[in-house]
């Protein structure tokens, strides 16, 4: 560390002291302390940043931060998201607020050291993309249970491209109690390149700051200087320090140091009158080259070989390569110390003190000596065990030994890819494919290995540009080619949805004939666009179990027959069950075993569609086993996803926000747990009458349907915005949804899975003097459906057939209606029972008054069991209407106790309706929801903009 200079102060941990950085504190301390955050400390080499990072660091600490830092550096040897890995090894887990969750397990193999306080580690998936996403899954339920923490990294600019993805995707979605600060130099990112990737938007409810540290000013230098020196750092002095440095701390502290050497033998007047008349060059670099003239031989060799290596290394290797022995090179280590030309970095190992002045001091060493000490290097490295590849490479390609170094980069690519470390690999990936004697397997081998990263990859924009340039590789073979076409034709359609995708998986199954097993895969991609239809997707299914109908390859004979069976019960074929049976799930093969959980899964996907609810629940709970056994985290979180829609359905609506929100935190990555919560809430919300809400989270889920290829999303939103619409007495709003949901529901053919859009759609159709549109898709539908295995299908069709007959025939419409309840009371949907019930006694009122009352009296009780505010008060408000209430029991008084219709009014406020909505909900008039709201908020003691959380604290009490 840099000694305090005679006669002044530093800090107390031996630095200089810290100056001019109090506006930059105060804003990285506030966003932190503000958490979530992210912060960017963006400045050059030696302006002071991760000074700035340390000296923040000490007061969050002080105020019970834990504050983890990792770096990042360009020859780092393999380890999956290393400077992340870095600094969670410093975590101190006994200081976790929660208990640490079993996904954090999956960290117990890269922190060997907390192994023992981490939950067991998971079964290891089996594909990249599983690997990538359960480590990220660990790293964010880790930081997320260690309580208020800073993670930060440092020397962005040299990030490996998987850890960039790692903290793009935690800055998207940080744990409440994390802060993440990132530094970075940006004149030495990529041209037109973003820190954290083009796919970075800062996240709204997350704090933060981009800080741009720029060169101290003069008072600045001469504080410093004055507390290194004391009254020898005279104005004058200030002055030369301040034109040599130009402001940036890290030179003026260097001239500091090189004061305090001529100042032991020849005074701080000489010194600094020396200081003063240096030519240039200035600065660092003359500093450096000064100080090292000063050493002896010894040290200075040692100086060089540090100056080679470039990263920490130890006092045994940097003897080795100094050609020195063991006691001359402890001597020689510690005058550098001394010197503050080295400094320790961690576990034993030296480094220079910043990265300039070992570039200065390595610039010092004539070409052929450092020839001749990466020579050394290599050597030195590879007697090591394990041996340092990435170093060795890089040292080699340094020696000028370019066919050697094609070897050794490729070596050290597949050493990292085989531990994982995808980031490490890319680097080197690029490398070696700018070079354009790589050829033949050599090159084919690494544009697979660069285009299968790529294709796992977080930044879109970035990977398909890298995917498309691999493409355009003229010396790959086509089938090469066509792996690639398949990796960049997946990414377009999952990633951003773009139907050009299909082209290109098509285009590629032709370029991989020649690899039948890899072309069925593209086949099986092609199969699964719902919008042409299922007949379409059958036909590539085909084609599919053509290719592979010679192929030893059980595990892609299981990916075809779980696209078939998928595709069968999307048409409601009633022998999808009995094949479900004699799937394979004890098979030896682990993905085999994946590709069942997998079919499992859709299979009981469609089955929840069908009305198949408690078929669905068994097949969905076995698909979430299976896949936690097979290593498929993706597949097992979408289970629990339709578990969660499964309990909804089912009338369990107690604590599901809760729930989901849970999920999504576990997942944060995924988009299938956020859109389902955004159907299943708006249900909820239009069912307690909380309209406004509803509309947005259908909203919010149509959007996500538009950019799907399967549409059973976009149908349910348009279901969803359609019944909120005719609730609120707008029924050409819902049939400008309903319509062109219709249109897309005709085009997909996928009528035995149309989740409520059928009776919502003829029921808008009919207020807008549509008739001969909803007699049509009644038609439709009946002829589609019948004698298929849909039981939501044929109940939803009886509502349609009600609607349409409740005029003209009303006794027929009892019929349909009663048929209807039957049906939704066998699948076991209580919510869609009472619905079917409610319209039953509204169609009797005229023919039956009594039995009427009792119809619409049993749905009432139901919708207030379930908890659907709205839809209570609307029984409530049909039977004053017609005459048909029921006797009311004699009053009693609530005092400070809120009544059921206080209850009503509190949830509908606490959802932040308006006292209008309110009356529209509840049947009731401005007046009366006015005279409620004011006893609500008597008695809950609030006011309205708080109303929400007095009534939660009241609900949880009781």
């Amino acid at each position: 560390m840099t000694r305090a200079l005679d006669g002044g102060t530093a800090d107390p941990g031996g630095r200089f002291r810290f100056v001019g950085r109090g506006r930059e504190s105060g804003l990285l301390l506030a966003a932190v302390r503000h958490p979530p955050a992210v912060v960017l400390v963006e400045g050059e080499a030696g302006v002071g940043k991760s000074r700035l990072i340390r000296e923040a660091a000490a007061v969050l600490a002080r105020n019970g931060h834990q504050v983890l830092t990792g770096f990042c550096h360009p020859l780092r040897e393999p380890l999956p998201y290393g400077p992340v890995v870095d600094a969670l090894r410093r975590a101190d887990l006994q200081r976790a607020e929660s208990p640490l969750p079993p996904t954090a397990g999956a960290l117990a193999p890269l922190l060997p050291d907390l192994a023992d306080r981490l939950p067991p580690p998971p079964s290891q998936p089996l594909d990249a993309s599983a690997q990538r996403f359960r480590l990220v899954q660990a790293v964010r339920s880790l930081l997320g249970a260690l309580g208020p923490t800073a993670l930060v990294v440092e020397d962005l600019h040299w990030v490996d491209e998987a850890t960039r993805d790692l903290l793009l995707l935690l800055a998207r979605d940080l744990p409440p109690q994390l802060s993440l600060v990132l530094t970075y130099r940006a004149e030495d990112l990529p041209p037109k390149s973003a820190v954290l990737g083009a796919a970075y938007r800062h996240p709204p409810g997350t704090s933060g700051t981009v800080i741009r540290l720029g060169p101290l000013a003069e008072p600045d230098i001469q504080e410093l200087a004055v507390a290194a020196m004391g009254p020898d750092a005279t104005a004058h002095l200030g002055t030369a320090l301040y034109q040599r440095s130009e402001g940036l701390p890290l030179v003026a502290e260097e001239d500091l140091i090189t004061l305090a050497e001529h100042g032991r033998t020849h005074g701080y007047a000489d010194a600094a009158a020396r200081l003063q008349d240096a030519d240039v060059p200035r600065g660092l670099s003359e500093a450096v080259t000064e100080r090292l003239g000063m050493l002896s031989r010894e040290a200075g060799a040692v100086a060089e070989a540090a100056a080679v290596l470039a990263v920490p290394a130890d006092e045994d290797l940097l003897a080795t390569i100094a050609r020195l022995d063991a006691p001359d090179g402890a001597r020689a280590l510690i005058e550098l110390l001394q010197a503050s030309v080295l400094r320790e970095a961690d576990d034993g190992r030296y480094v220079f003190r910043h990265v300039l002045a070992q570039q200065v001091a390595y610039g010092h060493i004539p070409a052929p000596a450092r020839v001749r000490l990466h020579r050394r290097a290599v050597a030195a490295l590879q007697a090591r065990t394990p041996p340092r590849l990435v170093q060795i490479a890089h040292h080699t390609q340094a020696a000028g030994d370019r066919e050697a170094w094609l070897v050794r980069a490729q070596d050290a690519a597949e050493q990292a890819v085989s531990v994982g470390d995808t980031g490490t690999a890319a680097t080197l990936l690029h490398q070696l494919l700018e070079e354009p004697r790589l050829a033949g397997e050599q090159r084919s081998r690494a544009a697979l290995a660069l285009a299968g990263i790529a294709a796992n990859g977080v930044d879109f924009a970035t990977n398909a540009r890298l995917l498309r340039r691999l493409l355009a590789d003229p010396q790959l073979p086509v089938e090469i080619r066509g792996e690639i076409r398949l990796a960049h034709g997946l990414l377009l359609l999952n990633e951003a949805d773009d139907l050009a995708g299909f082209r290109e998986v098509a285009r590629a199954a032709d370029e991989l004939r020649a690899r039948p097993e890899r072309a069925a895969r593209a086949l099986l991609a092609l199969a699964f666009d719902e919008r042409k239809g299922v007949e379409h997707g059958l036909h590539w299914i085909e084609r599919a179990e053509d290719t592979v109908g010679d192929s030893p390859d059980q595990a892609v004979k299981a990916a075809v027959r779980a696209s078939r069976l998928t595709l069968l019960t999307w048409l409601a074929d009633q022998d999808v069950w009995a094949l479900a049976e004699q799937l394979p799930r004890h098979a030896d093969d682990p993905e085999v075993v994946r590709q069942t959980a997998r079919a499992l899964h859709n299979i009981a996907d469609a089955a929840i569609e069908l009305g198949h609810d408690r078929r669905a629940t068994a097949l969905m709970t076995e698909a979430q086993g299976l896949a936690v056994r097979a290593g498929s985290p993706l597949v097992a979180c979408y289970a629990r996803v339709a578990l969660l829609r499964l309990a909804a359905l089912a009338g369990d609506w107690e604590g599901i926000d809760e729930r989901f929100d849970a999920l999504i935190d576990e997942f944060p990555g995924i988009a299938v747990p956020h859109t389902e919560r955004a159907l299943v809430t708006g249900f909820l919300a239009a069912a307690r009458g909380q309209r406004a809400a509803a509309l947005e989270q259908f909203g919010s889920a149509a959007e996500a349907g538009e950019r799907q290829l399967a549409v059973s999303v976009a149908l349910r939103a348009a279901a969803g915005l359609g019944a909120v619409h005719l609730a609120q007495g707008s029924p050409a709003r819902a049939w400008a949804v309903a319509a062109p949901a219709v249109d897309l529901l005709r085009r997909a053919g996928t009528w035995a899975k149309s989740p409520g859009l059928v009776p919502v759609a003829v029921e808008a159709a009919l207020a807008c003097d549509e008739r001969a549109a909803a007699e049509q898709l009644a038609g439709e539908v009946e002829r589609a459906v019948g004698g298929r295995d849909s039981p939501a299908a044929a109940a939803d069709l009886e509502l349609a057939l009600g609607l349409l007959a409740e005029h003209a025939e009303p006794d027929a419409a009892v019929g349909h209606y009663a048929a209807a309840a039957r049906r939704w009371q066998a699948i076991g949907r209580p919510y869609e029972r009472a619905r079917a019930v409610e319209r039953q006694g509204v169609a009797l009122r005229g023919a039956d008054p009594a039995a009427a009352s009792a119809l619409v009296t049993e749905a009432l009780t139901a919708f207030a069991e379930l908890g659907a505010t709205a839809d209570a008060a609307r029984c409530e408000h049909g039977l004053r209407e017609l005459g048909l209430a029921r006797p009311a029991p004699g009053r009693r008084g609530y005092g400070g106790d809120l009544s059921p219709r206080e209850h009503q009014v509190a949830e509908l406020l606490a959802g932040g309706a308006t006292n209008q909505q309110i009356a529209d909900a509840l049947f009731l008039s401005p007046r009366t929801v006015e005279h409620h709201v004011a006893k609500v908020l008597r008695k809950l003691g609030t006011t309205r903009k708080r109303v929400g959380r007095a009534y939660e604290e009241l609900r949880q009490d009781h």
